[in-house]
């Protein structure tokens, strides 16, 4: 019996759990860059499709997939032309239907990315829109007179850069657009326009799905009064949401998001999905000042999202023991009966290996931490091979975001390079014809046919976690706390039925003392790491131990 097939026995025999979501694993896949089946350089549903046991075989609970939809394809899928439908660069309808089908035939569940804060400028209800200030759709985007010398209405910026406001000369008002110009933000405070949302989200569940990651959940609303966002000191910027160079930063985001009329509209979205049982969703929240309060309110009361993230994580701050005890505190604190979802990576920051600067050591050790915190976990594509983030040149960059900021910020297709399957080949096995970006030659090595036989390889260790985690409950669904936090190391304890699981990390290059806490407690010999000789936990190395509580 082979690894996929074991994977597959071991969750054919676990009873039936309507709460997977609570402690899931979920792997992220980038769509464009994650296996092309037709030859024309972007990754395709047909190429997912056919790369799906390797997924499988990790032991993740769930893929999210980035856009697919219908797209201009500016900001790369999410800028929707049509919420319910395939951009023919991907496929087809039958093709999603198809990996739905494969997907749950492998076990995993599927969770689609929705972008329900804005659309394309190319989307039909927004054309409808521009054209007069009276038509049925007049209202159903953000639009504002500009002030008497011409100017934009108030002082909001774009994450992309510069104002939030374009100009339209049909309608001579201005238009709202936290992202792209092209991206115009779509005004929820119109019910018809949240009762269309939600019929989209109504025909991607009648069509599988298990759920969704929304995207900038904390960008639904804005204030109709279009109050100017007050200004930040210097001392308490933040550049874990835009970089540095952004002046997007310099602002105290009270009134362009973080509004207090999304918790109803997301009551509304959590009915729906209670219609059909298993369902799930995990919010982004963008915010560097309030995330993990958003994070709070947005999961609490078991009536709004599943789940959400924010960006503690994904940051350049490397996870030292007393700032992942912190974050862990805050947010128990906080969120008493809410969750988290935590990441180290995804498409939209720098690979953490690159970011934080780690080696493999530290990797597996970054890797058991993410695993054994008290939440779900997002992995991101290549994570599981260790792939480091790509340099990609001026001329081949395609990220809008980049190319504005370049080169003090380079943008975001550094993590978005094409995944690497085999190293025989200069494009690493993921297409035949001209990759829409690069192939990074430093991850030929790291293919995951490379790595496939070598269970001490980075993929064999995060498939040995993996196993791990899904053979300890307490690690997914048990109770939370800090034993002792230090720069360099991290011991907490997981509690679930009874069970105890004492967990030590060694964040650093040097040896760390380890106290355990009071009890009997035996070594797990089942965790992927070697035992230390004494009560020194060596560098870049965990330990757990079992007792019963």
């Amino acid at each position: 019996m082979n690894l996929l097939d074991t994977t597959l026995q071991t969750r054919a025999q676990a009873p039936v759990d309507a709460d997977w979501w609570r402690g899931a694993v979920i792997y992220q896949i980038y769509p464009r860059s994650y296996q092309d089946s037709n030859g024309d350089g972007i990754g395709d549903l047909v190429g997912i499709i056919h790369r799906l046991p390797h997924v499988a075989s990790l032991g993740v609970d769930a893929i999210w997939i980035s856009p697919f939809f219908r797209s201009p394809m500016l900001d790369f899928g999410y800028d929707v032309s049509d919420y319910c439908d395939v951009d023919p660069m991907f496929g087809s309808l039958s093709d999603f239907d198809a990996l739905v089908e494969r997907a749950h035939e492998l076990g995993l569940k599927v969770m689609i990315d929705l972008v329900l804060s804005h659309s394309s400028d190319q989307h039909p209800w927004f054309a409808e829109s521009r054209v007069s200030r009276d038509n049925a759709r007049s209202d159903w985007y953000v639009w504002a007179d500009a002030k008497p010398d011409g100017s934009p209405p108030n002082n909001w910026l774009s994450i992309f850069g510069g104002p939030a406001w374009e100009w339209d000369g049909e309608r001579m008002q201005y238009f709202l657009h936290n992202f792209l110009r092209e991206q115009p933000d779509l005004n929820l405070h119109n019910a018809d326009v949240q009762d269309a949302l939600l019929g989209v989200v109504r025909f991607w569940l009648e069509r599988g799905v298990d759920g969704f990651r929304l995207d900038t959940i904390n960008f639904y609303f804005h204030d109709p009064k279009l109050r100017d966002n007050p200004a930040l000191a210097v001392d308490t910027r933040d550049d874990s949401i835009a970089p540095a160079v952004n002046p997007y930063n310099w602002q105290d985001h009270l009134f362009d998001k973080n509004r207090p009329e999304n918790l109803e509209f997301l009551k509304r979205f959590r009915a729906l999905l209670d219609e059909f049982p298993g369902s799930a969703a995990v919010g982004e929240v963008g915010d560097a000042q309030r995330g993990t309060e958003i994070q709070a309110q947005y999961t609490s009361g078991g009536d709004k999202v599943h789940m959400c993230y924010s960006f503690e994580f994904l940051s350049g701050g490397v996870p030292s023991g007393l700032r992942v005890a912190g974050v862990m505190e805050d947010f128990e604190t906080i969120a008493t009966d809410g969750w988290a979802c935590w990441a180290f990576s995804n498409h939209d920051v720098a690979r953490h290996s690159s970011r934080w600067g780690a080696d493999d050591a530290a990797l597996r050790v970054y890797a058991a931490l993410l695993l054994s915190l008290r939440g779900s976990v997002c992995l991101y594509q290549g994570e599981e091979l260790g792939l480091t983030e790509a340099y990609v040149d001026f001329e081949h960059l395609q990220d809008p975001y980049g190319i504005r900021f370049w080169p003090k910020f380079k943008g975001r297709d550094g993590c978005r390079t094409p995944m690497v399957w085999v190293q025989d080949n200069a494009n690493g096995g993921f297409t035949d014809g001209k990759p829409w970006l690069p192939v990074a030659m430093e991850h030929l090595p790291r293919a995951a046919g490379a790595q496939e036989a070598d269970v001490g390889s980075m993929l064999g260790f995060y498939r040995a976690m993996l196993g791990f985690r899904a053979g300890h409950p307490a690690l997914a669904k048990g109770s939370f706390a800090v034993h002792e936090a230090r720069e360099g190391y991290l011991a907490i304890i997981r509690e679930y039925q009874g069970r105890r699981l004492f967990c030590a990390f060694n964040l650093s290059d040097e040896p760390q003392a380890m106290s355990l806490p009071a009890g009997d407690w035996t070594q797990d010999e089942s965790a992927p790491f070697t035992a230390p000789d004494s009560m020194k936990l060596p560098p870049w190395q965990a330990w757990f131990g079992l007792a019963e509580a």
